[in-house]
């Protein structure tokens, strides 16, 4: 089975799975996924549409995504969603809304794979931009560096090196930063931008961090460079770590 087919027949079984959990209503599949444009670099994105009342059910028993093939990573990433990652390496990303919630999410570029008799019409391209999230539990922070440095690599083989530049180093490190700052409350750093005077705020050494940010050309060096940073200093997940460190190889 090819990478692309695995991708495919995941989205096939999670309909299949929630058609058969009574209480959801329908499955958007969301970005490349939704536009069947999947590549083997692709990951799942996805919302998935529940009956009033059972959106926390759906958030707090997570056995319609796990009965199917057994979970290596996740993290609840907002309030409404996670991201996830199989054993068999099928990374996904998403949130769980009740059908009351859906003139709050954003204009969406995707497709509605699965739907319940019962579910109204729902135009994709209507709504509002969902908040973004920034939470202080390490764990979280964690979570965000792992996945984004997972994402921006794909992006980085797949071609999209601007991209990937992004995630790995501005988005990664910026959570770095975060996570180090809070570790080290005697200054204090700018509210608008972690970034500002990090040179002078004694939360890292500067030559460490400018192997954290090697440029557009290096984005796998920057990546494999904070990976061995927080396996150093943190716990966390080894099978995320092998993942990453097989798409910088």
């Amino acid at each position: 089975m090819t990478r692309i087919q695995l991708l495919k027949k995941r989205l096939s079984e999670i309909a299949t799975s929630l058609k058969n959990s009574d209480q959801a209503l329908a499955l958007l599949a969301l970005g490349s996924c939704g536009k069947d444009l999947m590549d083997e670099y692709s990951d799942l994105d996805f919302f998935v549409i529940v009956k009033q009342g059972y959106k926390m059910w759906y958030l707090d028993n997570l056995n319609w995504l796990e009965s199917i093939s057994p979970a290596a990573f996740y993290f609840r990433n907002t309030a409404d969603g996670y991201k996830f990652l199989f054993q068999d390496g099928v990374y996904c990303e998403f949130a769980v809304f009740e059908e009351s919630e859906l003139n709050q999410l954003g204009a969406m570029d995707g497709s509605i794979l699965w739907k319940d008799k019962n579910f109204k019409k729902f135009d994709l391209q209507s709504g509002f931009s969902l908040p973004k999230t920034q939470e202080t539990r390490p764990e979280w922070m964690l979570g965000e560096i792992l996945t984004n440095l997972y994402v921006g690599l794909c992006r980085f083989r797949r071609g999209e090196k601007l991209s990937a530049y992004k995630f790995v180093q501005n988005y990664a490190v910026d959570q770095l930063l975060n996570l180090l700052q809070m570790q080290n409350s005697s200054n204090q750093p700018d509210k608008f931008d972690i970034s500002r005077r990090i040179e002078f705020r004694n939360i890292i050494n500067t030559d460490l961090l400018s192997s954290f940010i090697q440029g557009y050309d290096k984005t796998p060096q920057s990546a494999i460079s904070i990976l061995r940073f927080v396996d150093e200093h943190f716990i966390i997940n080894q099978f995320m770590k092998v993942k990453i460190e097989e798409l910088v190889r």
